[in-house]
């Protein structure tokens, strides 16, 4: 951990067998417990820097007070103020204090930040507080950090992490029920307003409210990853995106979906997308605040800001503040991790994050794509989203060997796949597909028959496709693509006949399909209505009639990129006009000399 701290306490933290210092609650440690000299106790997270509020007032080597009334980019209705009615110290304890402004301030409630930039920076470690949160429609308390430098450039190229926030504490929900949410989140990628973040939120399991008590609040951050903690309890981890590249190093998709940033490259100037550590790899500073209203909290739960909650004031209060060192491994923060079984799950803790899905550059050469037409694409599988078959290829009378999909009791969606979660063909590969080229004039193509309507003979036939793993995605009625054998399309598919269908992918790129990546193509009946539903594919393909470049060397005349030609008999081939069927011609004569 890199650190400018005037004043540094080191306490190294004792692990037991069984516990480690700061870390409780269930989690458990990386630490090899069968390896450890209970004679020597060992130090992995290691106290560096704390505030335990025990003087009687606010330590200004460690902290500075921010003073504005700019609203913190939220529209937020406080000014920041340096006044001890805003922030002071009681009985160990930092009061962060948010109170109606006088008739006519600037803005309508006062409150305080307080900020450790070049006073305590720090880059990864443990970083936690004990805190009892602040309640009421309007109310935003936060402990978060912001870069110290911004590296990479102004917000959010340089990264932010909120360790925790909460909006409106007790407030009604959309249920009725009152909000006892945290929240754990990360905001990155490109410049506002097309920046990106992601993140989770959480609430005690007993039900209990973060405004009634004082709880902890932590994050563990080391290279590569974060996680969140409330009580020690792990609910969230964000990570750096993986690459996927294929055998000519090319980048072709995500393995992993996470972070990322983009920045103006030294020396070139280029502005580059990175899906590496950036912007999680260098120094941040600490952030206390308690904010007033804002585009967040405004807009939801009760709405707005209630006066009420202020007219006493409310009270962000924290118990301490303290930052941990790795001491497995100070530079990257490994060694350390306080993880539980999930942590690394999409399904548990792990949060996607909002990553742009690289795809390898186009070739600039439109080549169709089969997908089906009576064999598999190793590719490109069958695919049932949730409902738990396995497409099978039947035989058909009319079309030989088909794809058959059938649909339960389980909702679901189906399809064909090229997502390497999916491939299970050893000779297949995840292999997005690049219809760019052909974007003007080609289109996807497909036959279907229904074998059985659902149960809803109503139910509305929809066609999806998408492309980067989901990064764009258009939905479509299916019989907005029928193309025949009849004239007109019906509302639904003609049961027992194979009906033709094609979407132009002039019309699915308008209607906001990134064409250079295209990884699902689904037909399936509405979500929840399909039950019963039996339908056959075969056919499936994106092309165009002419998916190479045409190149004409003799058409009623000579290309002058090409002339005719006679090898080593000495003749000049000539245009003559032929019949009325070929028009122009090449004539070319051939006399005693060897030629061609």
């Amino acid at each position: 951990m890199t650190k400018k701290a005037t004043q540094l306490t080191r306490i190294a933290a004792a692990l037991s067998v069984t516990t480690l210092f700061g870390c409780g609650g269930g989690a458990t440690t990386s630490t090899d417990i069968d390896s450890v000299d209970v004679s020597a106790p060992v130090s992995d997270w290691q106290l560096v820097w704390s505030d335990e509020f025990d003087d009687t007032g606010i330590d200004d080597n460690k902290w500075t007070h921010e003073v504005n009334c700019d609203g913190g980019g939220n529209n937020e209705a406080q000014c920041y103020t340096d006044s001890e009615e805003n922030a002071f110290v009681s009985d160990g304890v930092l009061n962060i204090v948010a109170l109606p402004a006088e008739e006519g301030a600037a803005k309508p409630y006062t409150s305080a930040r307080l900020i450790t930039q070049y006073k305590a920076d720090f880059k990864y470690g443990r970083f936690e507080i004990r805190a009892k949160l602040p309640e009421g429609q309007g109310s935003w308390p936060a402990f978060w950090m912001m870069p110290t430098d911004s590296v990479y450039g102004g917000w959010p190229r340089s990264g932010e992490i909120d360790i925790m926030e909460a909006v409106n504490l007790k407030a009604a929900d959309a249920d009725g029920n009152p909000e006892a949410h945290i929240y754990g989140t990360l905001h990155y990628g490109q410049e506002w307003p097309n920046n990106d973040s992601s993140g989770q939120a959480y609430s005690l399991p007993d039900g209990s409210n973060p405004a009634d008590d004082f709880h902890t609040y932590a994050i563990e951050w080391q290279e590569g990853e974060i996680r969140w903690y409330m009580d020690d309890y792990l609910y969230a981890t964000q990570r750096r995106s993986e690459v996927r590249y294929n055998s000519n190093g090319e980048a072709t998709g995500l393995s992993h979906r996470g972070w990322y940033t983009e920045y103006f490259e030294q020396g070139t100037g280029e502005l580059v997308t990175h899906w590496d550590n950036a912007p999680y790899d260098q120094e941040f500073y600490m952030i206390l605040n308690l904010a007033v209203g804002g585009s967040w909290p405004e807009a939801v739960n009760e709405t707005g800001i209630d006066p009420e909650a202020f007219t006493n004031g409310q009270s962000f209060e924290i118990d301490y503040v303290r930052v941990y060192e790795c001491g497995s491994d100070p530079e990257t923060g490994a060694g350390c991790e306080t993880i539980r079984p999930g942590y690394d799950s999409l399904d548990d803790a792990l949060v996607e994050g909002a990553a742009p899905i690289p795809s390898a550059p186009s070739t600039g050469v439109a080549v169709n794509l089969t997908i089906f037409d009576g064999t598999t694409n190793p590719d490109w599988p069958a695919w049932d989203c949730c409902g738990g078959t396995t497409p099978a290829i039947v035989e058909d009378s009319e079309e030989g060997d088909v794809y058959e999909f059938s649909i339960g009791a389980e909702p679901t969606v189906m399809g064909f796949i090229s997502r390497e979660l999916f491939i299970t063909d050893p000779e297949g590969e995840a292999s997005p597909f690049d219809a760019s080229p052909m974007e003007e004039n080609g289109s996807v193509k497909f036959d279907l028959k229904m074998v059985s309507s659902p149960a809803d003979a109503s139910a509305a036939w929809l066609f999806k496709i998408e492309s980067g793993e989901g990064t764009t995605a258009v939905e479509l009625p299916l019989m907005d693509g029928y193309v025949g054998p009849n004239a007109d399309a019906g509302a639904t598919p003609e049961q027992g006949v194979w009906e033709s269908y094609e979407f132009p992918l002039s019309a699915l790129a308008e209607a906001g399909l990134d064409t250079s990546a295209i990884d699902v193509i689904m037909v399936f009946p509405a979500w929840g209505a399909g039950e019963g539903a039996v339908y056959r594919m075969t056919n499936i393909e994106i092309s165009q009639e002419s998916a190479y470049p045409e190149l004409v060397i003799f058409e009623d005349e000579m290309n002058a990129d090409w002339p005719m030609w006679d090898c080593c008999g000495g003749s000049t081939p000539t245009e003559e006009i032929d019949n009325e069927e070929h028009g122009v011609t090449a004539e070319f004569r051939i006399g005693a000399e060897p030629t061609v």
